[in-house]
């Protein structure tokens, strides 16, 4: 156990450069709870990452691996917003999913609003998923990690809140029929999360249409910190609580520049046929390749596998080897042969 709480304490050390709250947070929820609400964090953190893994995937930014690095959260920009927003929402919805699940102590289903009136011919009632829980708890580990009171720890303290905020927005109502015969003359209804990719695809929506702050600079520099806070909330002051903000342009994505973790497009797959593909997936080529400048590449790769295989008494199983190309499309470097030299068409961080 003190080897695990070890463990655990110097993973959360590593994710949060603001370190001071794992140590308060330990001590003010016990051992024990402490724990079971840090693997839930830890559970959740992932969840989003992987969430912004799947919603980027045929973008030029992809939510690569350096941008969940502090290295690469240090930069205010749409896509980071995007990052805070998916991380605290991945967290409140584990923990509230964790909840419901008895997983976790002191903790269980949301009957506060049980036997109210909720519209005509339904009253609240059943298990609600408590988010209020997972909203509490996710805000008091995730937003803890923003120790400064500069417009960027303002930025993403708003951004996490977004998150959270897209948890609730997303969630459904189930419903029961009662009645003679299931007449369903009356409902008992409870709210219930939405799935992981439904959150998801509401932030990626957001981000589409994110908001870039224009803080007063001048105001920033020459105050003190009364003044600084109150040049961020004058500008907070016209943003929906609900809408994904950002002070930073995003850099061209098409490039590479490893010093900021960025790895361009150039040997990125992309999508060209295929049934049940999106049209967002559809036009990846062009996204990634031809508007950066690069071409497609067709690559074909055999692949041997097992096949065809039989049971023989007694007792082996015997199969053929069968072999299958696999073909992908991948962004290649235009070479000078091509009559089209290394012409780039950057029409913006797609």
């Amino acid at each position: 156990m003190v080897h695990l709480l070890f463990w655990l304490l110097t993973l959360l050390y590593k994710m949060c450069p603001g370190h001071a709250w794992v140590a308060s947070n330990f001590l003010m929820t016990g051992p024990k709870t402490y724990l079971t609400y840090s693997r839930s964090v830890q559970e959740g953190a992932m969840s989003g990452i992987e969430e912004c893994r799947h919603q980027f995937a045929w973008d030029r930014w992809n939510c690569p691996e350096s941008a969940t690095q502090f290295k690469g959260l240090r930069r205010a920009t749409r896509e980071t917003s995007f990052v805070h927003a998916i991380s605290a929402a991945g967290v409140m919805y584990t923990l509230t999913r964790n909840c419901s699940l008895g997983d976790l102590e002191n903790c269980g289903c949301d009957v506060s609003k049980n036997g109210k009136i909720g519209g005509s011919g339904w009253l609240w009632g059943g298990c609600s998923d408590n988010v209020d829980f997972g909203e509490r708890i996710s805000k008091q580990y995730v937003d803890a990690q923003e120790t400064g009171q500069d417009s960027r720890a303002a930025v993403n303290l708003h951004n996490n809140a977004a998150g959270r905020l897209a948890v609730k927005a997303t969630m459904r109502r189930m419903c029961r029929c009662h009645g003679m015969s299931e007449s369903c003359s009356v409902q008992t209804c409870w709210t219930q999360l939405s799935d992981l990719r439904d959150i998801g695809n509401y932030l990626k929506l957001k981000h589409s249409q994110a908001q870039k702050l224009d803080i007063n600079k001048k105001r920033m520099r020459a105050g003190n910190s009364a003044d600084n806070r109150g040049a961020i909330v004058d500008t907070f002051g016209s943003v929906a609580q609900t809408e994904l903000i950002y002070l930073e342009d995003s850099p061209d994505y098409c490039r590479r520049n490893t010093s900021v973790g960025l790895y361009g497009t150039e040997g990125r797959e992309c999508l060209q046929h295929g049934e049940g593909l999106t049209q967002w997936e559809r036009r990846s080529c062009r996204r990634l390749c031809h508007e950066c400048g690069l071409k497609v590449e067709e690559r074909r790769t055999e692949v041997v596998s097992s096949c065809n295989c039989k049971f023989q008494w007694c007792c082996t199983v015997n199969c053929e080897d069968c072999s299958q190309v696999i073909v992908k499309h991948v962004c290649a470097r235009r070479e000078a042969a091509d009559g089209h030299g290394y012409r780039r068409r950057y029409r913006g961080p797609k």
